[in-house]
């Protein structure tokens, strides 16, 4: 069990950062889609696995209705009054994210008109978006003082939530225009692993390398509303895709996972790679224990809600079609 003293001067030196740091969003976002983990169809998540972007609009209450941040206060005043403020990252991440099963899926919801801006909703979720906003409250657990944490009043939770959303969703942590969001999942963990909020473990566990080309959103253009209304959209993507390809990833092949899943801790991060060409993450969720084995809390299309998987995760990668394997990435401590 991890042991910190949070004290209000750290607390007020984060949010001194947050606020000059203009973390606040307030514009909606858009969003590539992963494939379903069920279904094999496009999933509308937050970050590529990808698919048809503008099939439908994302919520009309953006960036943050007084209803998404009073789930942000109760979920975090929740985890101090359980006494999980202790807890170390990956605990959190589980325990978070087990209180929102039933949490209806929705799809694209960073999809929405307009400039890219941070979007806040916790209301609906997709796989991706469910992966964001629980690593941001569990960082914000561990960030802020409980004594803040549980207070009834203020508004001070805001400021850093959206930060730590920002950090996570964004190159660099940095919102700039729709390019700047990591919309490939693989790069979503190398980019968060450079900004020391998780661990890359996949090759430690085992994984081989990928050397399929990841080039979906280029190669389809036409689904992306924000590349047919910004044609420069699409030469700034090509060179992430670039970047991407010219670095190494790895993947725990479906018929490995089994053998290394006792080394997989509750709250990684799993992120199932797919097998259709120029994609590579298919869904998304965290790993959790259950009766001995692991299994996937995830918000799938089937099902319609937030859910812990039925079966155990090595067997159901096996059984879905358009997924291959898994990478993996550890949440690490708060600084």
């Amino acid at each position: 069990m991890l042991t910190r003293a949070k004290t209000v001067r750290r607390w007020l030196a984060v949010l001194s950062v947050c606020v000059l740091g203009a973390c606040a969003g307030d514009s909606e976002g858009s969003s590539g889609s992963a494939l379903s983990a069920d279904t094999g169809a496009p999933d509308g998540t937050g970050a590529v696995g990808v698919a048809i972007a503008d099939a439908q609009t994302g919520p009309t209450t953006l960036p943050g209705t007084e209803a998404d941040w009073t789930i942000v206060q109760d979920k975090t005043r929740w985890a101090v009054e359980q006494g999980y403020s202790e807890l170390s990252i990956g605990e959190l991440v589980v325990r978070i994210g087990e209180t929102f099963v039933g949490t209806p899926y929705a799809p694209y919801t960073l999809e929405a008109p307009g400039e890219e801006g941070l979007v806040i909703e916790l209301e609906e979720l997709d796989c991706v978006t469910f992966v964001e906003n629980v690593l941001a409250l569990a960082r914000l657990v561990q960030t802020v003082p409980d004594e803040l944490l549980v207070a009834r009043t203020g508004d001070g939770q805001r400021p850093v939530f959206s930060r730590q959303l920002e950090n996570i969703r964004y190159r660099g942590g940095v919102l700039e225009q729709y390019p700047s969001r990591l919309h490939y999942f693989s790069e979503w963990i190398s980019d968060n692993d450079e900004m020391g909020l998780v661990r890359d473990v996949s090759q430690e566990l085992g994984g081989i390398a990928e050397d399929e080309p990841i080039d979906f959103m280029t190669t389809h253009p036409d689904s992306y509303r924000q590349i047919r209304e910004d044609p420069a959209f699409l030469a700034e993507l090509k060179e992430v895709e670039a970047s991407l390809n010219a670095q190494p990833r790895y993947y725990i092949p479906q018929d490995r996972i089994a053998l290394v899943e006792d080394r997989i801790q509750d709250g990684d991060i799993i992120a199932a790679t797919s097998s259709v060409a120029g994609l590579d993450i298919a869904h998304t969720g965290i790993a959790l224990w259950k009766d001995g084995r692991l299994h996937l809390l995830h918000a799938p299309l089937a099902g319609g809600v937030v859910q812990i998987s039925e079966v155990p995760l090595a067997e159901r990668i096996q059984r879905i079609g358009g997924q291959d394997g898994v990478m993996v990435a550890r949440p690490l401590e708060t600084q």
